[in-house]
């Protein structure tokens, strides 16, 4: 999607020192943090959006903190297996994961999986969001939400959908289409954004939901037309396009989130320097305008609040699977 940001690597290896309270609740102690390089976890392939992201975040931490934060992209598994090298880093600050909503709903979509979200990490921060978009090749003679439900009504055979192959992006396509919209039609699954995007511009698949920063050029190209995004307001890229709500579709808010996670018994006060650094990144008007070009906004959000997220997330897509009979493979 963009050109892999090179990591920058002060030559000053400034070693900052923050304030902790030790994990017995004890007296505060200090905390060195970072005392060498870090690695940074993307568990997806590189060029994506959560690599570009947490390559953003890398190169302003390695300016900002003095030692190298290099990104290893570890993928496979809809994030699974990435996600699992992370869960077994030591507790320290020096493995980050930057990963996405997959996070959390791994536990619905995967058996036995090799680590507990809720357990084996602890958030830093949610840096960045963008809404899913559902779009349609221009030859499928529709302007909104409500005339694409009457057209498929009409021939429910004739119609399929496109949408990621798993994770969130199966598990948030299925509860719109299949539970919300009440359309027994074809969900076509893929591995990755770029061969539905392509299978979409051809009118192969001509019915697509996905997130928005893929779509985007596409959709300005004029090779696709949205009728919808999923957030709760437009996004600021596409202000003419409506909500599911505004469209009459309500409850399907949901937005890919991607965001930053250390292994649990992390120091406090390495989370809350991380946080505040991540927050920096966001603030840079730089950061900000290339986040806008992919169809990202910047977000910072406290710990606390991540984990309220993922709590509601690991709440709400097993009852997806539940609702829509959906097997775990």
């Amino acid at each position: 999607m963009a050109a892999i940001v090179r990591l920058v690597v002060v030559a000053s290896a400034l070693v900052f020192a923050v304030p902790a309270l030790a994990q017995t609740g004890q007296s505060a102690t200090t905390v060195k943090y970072p005392t060498k390089s870090v690695r940074v976890i993307v568990p997806y392939p590189a060029g994506g959006p959560t690599d570009l992201i947490a390559r953003l975040v890398a190169n302003h931490l390695s300016t900002s903190l003095g030692q190298q934060f290099y990104v290893e992209n570890v993928s496979g598994a809809s994030g699974v297996v990435g996600t699992a090298a992370a869960a077994k880093a030591p507790g320290d600050g020096h493995t980050i994961l930057v990963t996405t909503n997959d996070l959390s709903v791994a536990p619905a979509t995967t058996k036995d999986l090799p680590y507990d979200p809720m357990k084996s990490f602890a958030p830093v921060s949610i840096i960045a969001s963008t809404p899913q978009v559902v779009v349609v090749h221009p030859s499928v003679p529709v302007k909104d939400i409500k005339e694409l439900v009457a057209l498929i009504k009409t021939d429910p055979a004739k119609h399929n959908y496109a949408s990621m192959g798993l994770g969130f992006g199966q598990l948030s396509s299925v509860r719109l289409f299949q539970l919300g919209l009440g359309l027994n039609i074809v969900r076509v699954p893929f591995s990755g954004a770029a061969p539905m995007m392509t299978s979409a511009i051809a009118g192969h698949t001509p019915i697509a939901i996905i997130g928005l920063p893929p779509a985007a050029p596409h959709v300005k190209a004029g090779k696709l037309r949205a009728l919808a995004v999923s957030s709760q307001k437009r996004s600021p890229a596409f202000p003419d396009v409506p909500t599911l709500a505004e469209s009459g579709i309500p409850n399907q808010e949901s937005e890919l989130i991607i965001g930053a996670v250390v292994s649990t018994g992390t120091p406090k006060a390495v989370i809350d320097l991380l946080q505040r650094e991540i927050a920096k990144a966001m603030a840079s008007p730089e950061v900000k305008q290339r986040l806008d070009a992919i169809g990202f906004t910047a977000v910072a959000s406290t710990p606390e609040a991540f984990a309220a997220l993922l709590k509601s997330d690991a709440e709400t897509w097993p009852k997806v699977m539940r609702d829509a009979n959906i097997k775990i493979n």
